[in-house]
């Protein structure tokens, strides 16, 4: 688990030095999969990951572990899931945007680097009748309540 929180804060310290170099230099460039939160693109190499923080870091975020857990499956990988909030914005409007999250990171040549990173923004709780989740739950209830078909 201290390897994990070190990892992150590697992660972020970073981010929030706006170094995309380093941030990007910490995902592995030839077995990658990354799924950022704020991209529709999967990302499956070192200059597309380059690429995305150069825009991300213009968010100026500052990321925080809210809940996590971390499972090892050898001593040279583990995965890190949770949930982290970010700040965004600049320093007069700063915002935060909750996300959930999920890192394999692997050890090569004694150097820890992400080969899978997931993330993804928080969806809100589902919303009462007429919204998207309420008109599945609209279309479950007319299931119900129509006569079976023989």
């Amino acid at each position: 688990y201290p390897t994990a929180q070190e990892n992150f804060q590697k992660w972020n310290t970073a981010l929030k030095e706006k170094s995309y170099k380093r941030v990007a230099a910490l995902y592995n460039e030839d077995d990658l999969a990354f799924l950022p939160t704020v991209s529709p693109d999967f990302i499956q190499d070192g200059t597309k990951t380059e690429d995305y923080f150069v825009k991300f870091i213009e968010k100026m975020p500052d990321g925080s572990i809210t809940s996590d857990k971390v499972q090892a499956y050898s001593s040279d990988q583990y995965l890190h899931t949770g949930m982290y909030t970010f700040m965004t914005g600049p320093k007069t409007n700063r915002q935060p945007v909750e996300a959930r999250f999920s890192y394999m990171w692997r050890l090569f040549d004694n150097e820890w680097k992400i080969v899978h990173h997931h993330s993804s923004a928080v969806p809100k709780a589902p919303s009462p009748e007429g919204a998207p989740a309420g008109l599945f739950v609209s279309a479950i209830r007319s299931l119900d309540e129509a006569p079976m078909l023989r």
